[in-house]
């Protein structure tokens, strides 16, 4: 009898939870904010279609595993965020909380502007949102900041459309704090034109990491999976990887003016991704990658391997020597080169960067060493490896 009222009980209380549940209809920011210390896990947030314009909204709410709490759109594509952005729209300081089927169009961002920050968040994600036609009027400024100690987020089925002079994701590392465990997976990054900036630099699509000189040892684990980046030209580095143990899995590449790029950093895995066109395959700087399984076609030099002003993990360089990496098993086919192990040798950098704050030898003299090459396959490429 007693166990069957303790099932009782529990089941009552179960039953209570979920009908505790609430969904909140809203249609600006002041009604958002209405609601939101309101809000438990479960609870869902609608957005009433429509196009909206200078929100600012800071969510410290905590979802569960199994009762998240969901912000969305009335209809996916239907609640569009637009016009000056001056402060992050949606700051996630929370636990499981998601975001979907929002669309950002046209916003112009400011230094300060952010159009999603998941900011010492765990375990919450943007899903299924639109980001297009989006432009910044500051070098450098990205529309989406995973930042702070956070945990396990997640930015998955959302698409990058003929946006403007900016970064669009950017996992961020400074040294009092960085996410781990970030997940960018099943993405669209399209239709990205060159960057005005006057050095051509800041229109990565995905950077993770940005100071590779002193912080790149620091180990996010992000992975990078199952994206497909088509027509992005904002700059050299479609994908810049800045930090450690990162890893690029599964990604497909077509006809980028640009390469996936280990700017800094170590011990990351860049596997089975397809490189389709474009003018560059996979730059390599740093130590201890595993670099297999990819298919490389049409590309003029599909793999890098780069000299650099110093090596290993414990010296300081603005580049630091290819070494110790594994190149196997990938197909590289219709190149002029497969690949090139020691790329820009002896490239003079004196008054391109600051030697106080990196305390760098300035020329790139350092040859890539101890790398493993070998059982990879080629077809109609001129030279399969070289060496300079």
């Amino acid at each position: 009898m007693i166990r069957k009222l303790s099932i009782f009980i529990l089941l009552s209380l179960i039953f209570m939870q979920e009908i505790s549940a609430k969904v909140y209809r809203i249609g600006s920011e002041q009604e958002f904010k209405a609601v939101q210390s309101l809000l438990i896990p479960g609870d869902e947030v609608v957005i009433k279609n429509g196009i909206y314009t200078d929100w600012s909204i800071s969510i410290n709410n905590k979802g569960t595993s199994l009762k998240p709490i969901i912000i969305h759109a009335e209809k996916q594509g239907m609640v569009i965020f637009s016009g000056s952005v001056t402060k992050p729209i949606f700051s996630v300081l929370g636990e499981y909380v998601f975001i979907k089927g929002i669309n950002f169009k046209d916003c112009v961002l400011t230094k300060t502007g952010v159009l999603i920050e998941l900011a010492t968040s765990n375990n919450c994600r943007i899903s299924n949102c639109s980001f297009s036609a989006n432009q910044v009027r500051t070098q450098f400024t990205p529309l989406v900041i995973i930042s702070g100690n956070g945990s396990n987020n997640v930015i998955e089925g959302c698409s990058f459309i003929s946006n403007v002079d900016n970064q669009d994701v950017q996992v961020k590392i400074t040294k009092d704090a960085y996410p781990k465990l970030t997940l960018i997976e099943n993405n669209i990054f399209r239709d990205k034109n060159k960057v005005s900036w006057p050095n051509a630099n800041g229109g990565e699509c995905v950077q993770v990491g940005q100071d590779p000189v002193l912080l790149g040892n620091l180990k996010p684990e992000t992975t990078v999976r199952k994206n497909r980046f088509i027509h992005c030209n904002g700059e050299n580095e479609v994908i810049s990887n800045k930090s450690s143990g990162n890893k690029y899995l599964n990604n497909y590449f077509e006809d980028n003016d640009g390469e996936l790029v280990m700017r800094g950093g170590h011990d990351c895995i860049i596997a089975d991704n397809t490189f389709k066109g474009g003018t560059g395959g996979i730059r390599i700087n740093g130590t201890g990658h595993q670099i297999t399984n990819n298919k490389i076609d049409g590309i003029q030099t599909a793999i890098r391997l780069m000299y650099g002003m110093a090596r290993g993990k414990d010296e300081i360089g603005f580049y630091i020597a290819a070494s110790d990496c594994t190149i196997k098993n990938n197909t590289i086919s219709n190149a002029t080169t497969g690949i090139l192990i020691g790329d820009s040798k002896d490239a003079d950098w004196t008054g391109k960067f600051d030697t106080k704050r990196y305390p760098s030898p300035v020329m790139q003299n350092v040859a890539p060493f101890n790398n493993i090459i070998g059982e990879n396959s080629f077809k109609n490429v001129k030279t399969e490896v070289v060496k300079k």
